[in-house]
């Protein structure tokens, strides 16, 4: 006798798992919302950072000091008379700059993290820097630019510096020239990114102190993301102390590992570059150098960037809910049980609030915490959820085991970056392994 109750094709198990399948699929839609709001927020944020960079100051990028000396150029022109053909020579003058870097440049930093500023929810690496230069120049070498003695015009020498946004320096800017002040002037952009400051015009023989020109100059900054220099010295020391925890020592030149610190009080750095460290000369002729490709310095970092983080967990979405459904329907294929595709579609929507929850949480409060409560809120929900469905607490149990276990495991590798691919090859093969085995009874024939 033919049994009455022979299933139709959508009361199989082919078809729901067809549905299941399309279901899974479907949800990748509020899955990609989700990860364009990520992006969104991460936007935002970027420009809260260049306001608040905009406001306080910038990068800060110091090129200097550097002797600037006149002198006059004589060119020669040949005029020819056009009706007797008689040539005569004319000079024209002209005044022209010869630059000079310093024999010796030292330099002392202390660098104040402010954790004060802020826009909105969004924190931002701005500092105080307290800066301290000094060195010498040595007589400069105007025969190496063949420029005759009698050119020169040693009264009105002056002292150049180039650095970024001038808005950003909080102190008087003087320099000490052995015994004489001079005081910095803002000059006309050299179209770069950086400003030109010079002091006034002085007499440099009548500064001169044992054949040299000796300075020091103190200078406060309000900066954000990173300190850089070009070592134009031809001795050129570095050294910076912070209360940063995380800084990435960055440039053409690396710091001297023998004196760098870094703790929980911050760091300390030190760098020594002499002239035969890099390949450009002391001295240059009607033109100062671009030398940006000899930036060395530190930058001040966040070391997690919790939208990063987000980011990352989002790209497990799919993962998360194709293991949650498999596990339901492993339990019903197991147990007997109906779940309608409803339920499959309220336990999906759960899951992707698991993100939500996430980013919103992380902008008031820490990456860690914000995980583990959307992740303790959404595996309660599900288990609660759970317990009505399959009408026992064994299964629901479980559920939430499994799901605890995979929320850890997805926490475990984004805090990982040299081996979270490793781990995460190895932590998938472990459940292929588990589903294998557990599926292993199941007759798919009777199902």
């Amino acid at each position: 006798m033919e049994n009455s109750e022979t299933k139709t094709f959508f009361q199989s198990t082919t078809a729901k798992m067809i549905m299941v399948g399309l279901l899974s699929l479907a949800l990748l839609i509020p899955l990609f919302f989700v990860q364009d709001l990520i992006q969104e927020r991460s936007q935002r944020k970027k420009e809260m950072v260049n306001e608040v960079a905009d406001l306080w100051g910038k990068d800060i990028v110091f090129y200097g000091p550097i002797l600037k000396v006149p002198y006059t150029f004589v060119e020669n022109y040949n005029i020819t008379d056009v009706k007797t053909g008689a040539v005569t020579i004319q000079k024209k003058n002209t005044i022209k700059f010869a630059y000079f870097f310093p024999n010796e440049l030292n330099n002392k930093s202390k660098v104040r993290k402010n954790d004060n500023l802020k826009r909105g929810i969004f924190n931002h690496v701005v500092f105080t820097a307290d800066m301290q230069f000094n060195g010498y120049f040595a007589a400069p070498n105007f025969t190496k630019l063949g420029i005759a003695e009698e050119n020169i015009q040693w009264d009105k020498a002056s002292i150049v510096l180039k650095t970024t946004n001038l808005k950003s320096i909080k102190s008087e800017l003087k320099m000490q020239v052995n015994q004489e002040k001079l005081v910095f002037e803002p000059q006309n952009s050299d179209k770069s990114k950086y400003s030109i400051l010079a002091t006034t015009p002085f007499d440099y023989n009548a500064l001169l102190v044992n054949n040299k020109l000796a300075f020091n100059f103190d200078i406060t900054y309000n900066g954000s993301n990173s300190i850089d220099f070009v070592p134009v010295g031809k001795v050129t020391t570095v050294s910076i102390d912070s209360d940063w925890k995380s800084p990435s020592f960055d440039g053409s030149f690396a710091a001297n590992d023998t004196s760098k610190v870094i703790n929980d009080k911050g760091f300390h750095v030190d760098w020594k570059i002499l002239d035969i460290n890099r390949t450009f000369t002391q001295q240059y002729d009607d033109v100062i150098p671009n030398l940006d490709d000899y930036l060395f310095g530190v930058k001040l970092i966040e070391t997690v960037d919790e939208y990063q983080q987000n980011e990352r967990v989002s790209k497990y979405g799919f993962l998360v809910i194709g293991l949650t459904f498999l596990i339901f329907f492993l339990i019903q294929s197991i147990s007997k049980i109906n779940i309608h595709i409803f339920q499959y579609s309220m336990i999906g929507i759960a899951l992707i609030m698991f993100y939500t929850l996430l980013i919103s949480i992380t902008e008031h409060s820490s990456f860690s915490l914000a995980y583990a409560i959307a992740g303790t809120s959404v595996v309660a929900m599900i288990t609660l959820y759970s317990i009505s469905i399959l009408k026992n607490r064994k299964f629901p149990l479980f559920i939430g085991a499994a799901l605890s276990v995979l929320y850890t495991f997805i926490f475990v590798i984004i805090q990982m970056e040299d081996y979270a691919l490793l781990v995460g090859s190895i932590g998938l093969f472990l459940i292929l392994g588990d589903v294998m085995y557990f599926s292993r009874k199941i007759d798919w024939n009777k199902s």
